[in-house]
């Protein structure tokens, strides 16, 4: 989704985890109107952030494939991830 506009459709498709896609979907059909673009703004700012983790994975798979080591920049994230992942569940929203 580099130079496409974001639509509900890609927004969903982008979160790839279909229950991710279920709640997305759910919150965009239920917001009231005020609502929709404050709503559709949250989900865009995630799949983004998904599709770019996404493509890190990717380039930190194929680098280890080629036998290369870790760079500085390749930061074992798994902590701050978990501490993530925890602070959303006990808040409930994406």
């Amino acid at each position: 989704m580099s130079e496409q506009p974001w639509t509900i459709e890609s927004i969903r498709d982008a979160l790839g985890n279909p229950a991710l896609a279920q709640r997305f979907l759910s919150e965009i059909n239920g917001a009231p109107a005020h609502e929709l673009l404050q709503v559709f703004a949250k989900w865009e700012r995630v799949a983004k952030d998904t599709l770019a983790a996404v493509e890190r994975g990717r380039e930190i798979a194929a680098a280890e494939a080629r036998g290369e080591e870790p760079t500085a920049d390749w930061t074992d994230a798994t902590d701050r991830v978990l501490a993530d992942a925890e602070r959303i569940r006990t808040r409930g929203a994406a």
